[in-house]
C-alpha cells in the first residue's frame, strides 16, 4: 500500500516539477540586453508602451531579456536611431511609421492627410492586410516589424496668432518632420516648412527659429513644447500611426522561443498603448487648455477647406505611394466606417 502510494505521488508531482522547470528554463532562452531607443519621455505613450514591453519580455523571459530603455533621443534622433537599428548597434526602437517612406515608399501611405476620422479606422488597416504587405517589406532593409503602436492625431500650434481658418497659415514656419509630404502638405496650406530632428524643436521654438509645430496632444503636453507656444488649433490633419521594430541582425541571432517571446510581449503592449495613447490624448488636450495654451476648435468648414487645400498633395503621393495600394486602403477604410453604422 505504501508503495502504491508513493508511487501515485511520484506520479502527480512529475508533472508539476516539468512545469515549474519548463518556461524560460526548458526554452532556448538565453541571457541577453536590449537596447531599446525612442524620443519621448518615459511617461508620454511612447515611454508607457516601452516599459510595459520591457516588463512583458522579462517576466516572460523569466528575467533572462532585460530591455534597456533609453527615452527623450538620448540614443539620436529618428533618422540616427533607424540607421543604427538597420546596422544592428540599437537593437529596437519605435517611431512614426511614415518616417520608413525613406526606406521602403509605400509607408508614407500612412502619412496621407485626413486620410483616417478615427482611431477605429487605423487598426483595422493597421492590423489586417495593409499592416501584414508593409511589414513583410521590412526584413530585406535590415528591420522586422513587431506591430503598430499609436501617437494620435497630429495638431498645429505656433507663437504668433490664433489659426482659426486655412488662411491663417500663411507665413507661419512651422517645423515638420524630415519626410517631403509633410513639407509639400505645409507648403500647401500656406506656411513655410522647416524638416527638423524632434530634439532639436524646443530650442528653436524657444529662440523663434520656428514659430510653429504639429504634433498630437500628448507629445506637446510630454515634450513641454506648451512653454513655448500659444496657440493650438485642432486640425487632426494626419493620424500618425508608429512602428515597433527591431533590428534585423539581432532578431537573425535569436532562437524560435526567443522571438516568440518577442512576439507575444509585442502583441500585448501593443493593445495597452494604444489604449493609454487613447486616454492621455484627451487628458493632455485639457492639461495644455489648463496650461495656458489658446485652443480653437475649427468649424466643420474649415476643416473641409483645409481638406479641399490638402487634396493636391493626398493625389501626388497616392501616386507615388503606389494607387493601387491606397485605393487597397480606402476600401478597408470604408469598411470599418461602414461597420460602425
Amino acid at each position: 500500500m505504501l508503495k502504491s502510494w508513493k508511487t501515485l505521488c511520484a506520479g502527480l508531482l512529475l508533472p508539476g516539477m516539468l512545469m515549474l522547470a519548463g518556461g524560460a528554463n526548458a526554452a532556448d532562452i538565453q541571457e541577453r540586453t536590449v537596447k531599446f531607443s525612442f524620443l519621448n519621455a518615459k511617461e508620454h505613450p511612447q515611454g508607457l508602451g516601452a516599459q510595459k514591453f520591457a516588463e512583458l519580455l522579462s517576466q516572460k523571459s523569466g528575467g533572462k531579456i532585460n530591455v534597456r530603455l533609453f527615452p527623450g533621443g538620448t540614443l539620436g534622433g529618428d533618422l540616427q536611431t533607424l540607421s543604427a537599428a538597420q546596422g544592428g548597434t540599437v537593437e529596437m526602437t519605435v517611431m512614426n511609421a511614415g518616417i520608413l517612406v525613406s526606406l521602403i515608399k509605400e509607408f508614407g501611405v500612412l502619412d496621407l492627410p485626413f486620410l483616417f476620422d478615427s482611431a477605429a479606422e487605423a487598426d483595422a488597416v493597421l492590423d489586417g492586410e495593409i499592416g501584414r504587405q508593409l511589414l513583410e517589406k521590412l526584413p530585406e532593409k535590415g528591420l522586422v516589424g513587431l506591430g503598430f503602436w499609436d501617437l494620435g492625431f497630429r495638431q498645429l500650434t505656433n507663437s504668433r496668432k490664433p489659426v482659426t481658418k486655412v488662411e491663417d497659415i500663411a507665413g507661419l514656419k512651422v517645423r515638420v518632420i524630415q519626410t517631403p509630404i509633410y513639407i509639400d502638405l505645409f507648403k500647401e496650406l500656406g506656411a513655410n516648412p522647416v524638416p527638423m530632428a524632434f530634439t532639436e524643436l524646443y530650442t528653436a521654438l524657444e529662440t523663434g527659429s520656428v514659430d510653429g509645430q504639429e504634433n498630437p496632444a500628448a507629445t506637446i503636453e510630454g515634450s513641454k513644447i506648451y512653454e513655448v507656444q500659444k496657440h493650438l488649433t485642432v486640425t487632426r490633419h494626419i493620424y500618425n500611426p508608429q512602428l515597433l521594430f527591431i533590428s534585423k541582425k539581432f532578431w537573425d541571432r535569436l532562437s524560435a522561443d526567443e522571438k516568440a517571446l518577442f512576439q507575444d510581449a509585442a502583441k500585448e503592449a501593443t493593445a495597452y498603448q494604444r489604449e493609454v495613447s487613447r486616454q492621455k490624448d484627451s487628458v493632455a488636450m485639457a492639461n495644455l487648455k489648463a496650461a495656458g495654451l489658446q485652443i480653437v476648435e475649427q468649424a466643420p468648414e474649415e476643416v473641409a477647406k483645409m481638406r479641399a487645400k490638402a487634396k493636391p498633395v493626398f493625389d501626388k503621393y497616392a501616386a507615388e505611394y503606389g494607387a493601387p495600394l491606397v485605393q487597397q486602403m480606402v476600401q478597408e477604410i470604408e469598411k470599418a466606417r461602414a461597420a460602425k453604422k
